[in-house]
C-alpha cells in the first residue's frame, strides 16, 4: 500500500505489530491508580495503605541526654497548664514556632508518658512514628513522603527502602528553614590571581 505520506510503509501491520507488543508482550500486571511497583519481588504496594512496619526508619535526632524523657519526668507532677517553660527546655520555648498561638507541648507529647508522642485519637505513638503526628496536620507531604516525593530516603528501588524521619530535616519545634545568606557569586576568570 503505498501512501502520500508514508511512503511503502504498510499501516495496518505497523498498527497490528504495535498492538501485540503492548498488549501481549508485557508482562506487567495492570494496576489501580493507587498502587505502585516497589513492594517484594516487584509486587504492587498499594501505597494508601501501606503497614508503618513497612517504613524503615532510624531513630529520630535527639539532642544528647534528653532522652528517655521519663529519666527527668517520673520525679515531676505532669501539669497540664500552657506556660512558657523554664530549666531544661526554655530553649525550646525561646524558638518555639509551630504554630504557637495554637500548639503547645501536649499537643504532641503525652501527658503520662513523656517517651511517647500522642495523636489527637490519643493513640500513643513511639518517636520512630513520628511521621504519622505529622500527617494529621501535613496530610499532603506525609503522602508525599510516604512516595518518596518529600523528604529523603535511600534504598533500593524494588526492594528494601530506609526513610529519613521529618525531624531529620524539620525541627519539629520550629519547622520552617531558616533563611540562608546567599554566597557570593564566582570571581570572574579573568579576575583571578
Amino acid at each position: 500500500m503505498k501512501d502520500k505520506f508514508y511512503g511503502d510503509i504498510n499501516i495496518p501491520v505497523i498498527l497490528m505489530i504495535l498492538y501485540i507488543v503492548l498488549f501481549w508482550g508485557c508482562k506487567n500486571k495492570i494496576i489501580e491508580n493507587n498502587e505502585v511497583y516497589g513492594g517484594a519481588n516487584g509486587k504492587a504496594v498499594n501505597i494508601m495503605t501501606q503497614k508503618a512496619e513497612e517504613y524503615a526508619v532510624e531513630a529520630p535526632p535527639f539532642s544528647d541526654g534528653i532522652f528517655p524523657c521519663t529519666d527527668c519526668h517520673k520525679n515531676l507532677t505532669p501539669n497540664p497548664v500552657r506556660r512558657v517553660l523554664v530549666d531544661w527546655h526554655d530553649d525550646i520555648s525561646a524558638m518555639f514556632n509551630h504554630d504557637s498561638e495554637n500548639r503547645w507541648c501536649l499537643d504532641c507529647h503525652d501527658f503520662k508518658n513523656r517517651d511517647y508522642l500522642r495523636l489527637a485519637s490519643g493513640k500513643l505513638l513511639d518517636f520512630k512514628e513520628s511521621y504519622k503526628l505529622c500527617g494529621q496536620c501535613h496530610g499532603e507531604k506525609y503522602r508525599d513522603w510516604k512516595v518518596g516525593v518529600h523528604g529523603k530516603r535511600t534504598g533500593e528501588w524494588n526492594g528494601k527502602k530506609e526513610y529519613l524521619l521529618c525531624v531529620n530535616c524539620h525541627n519539629p519545634h520550629s519547622p520552617i528553614f531558616k533563611e540562608l545568606k546567599p554566597e557570593p557569586p564566582p570571581v570572574a576568570q579573568e579576575n583571578i590571581k
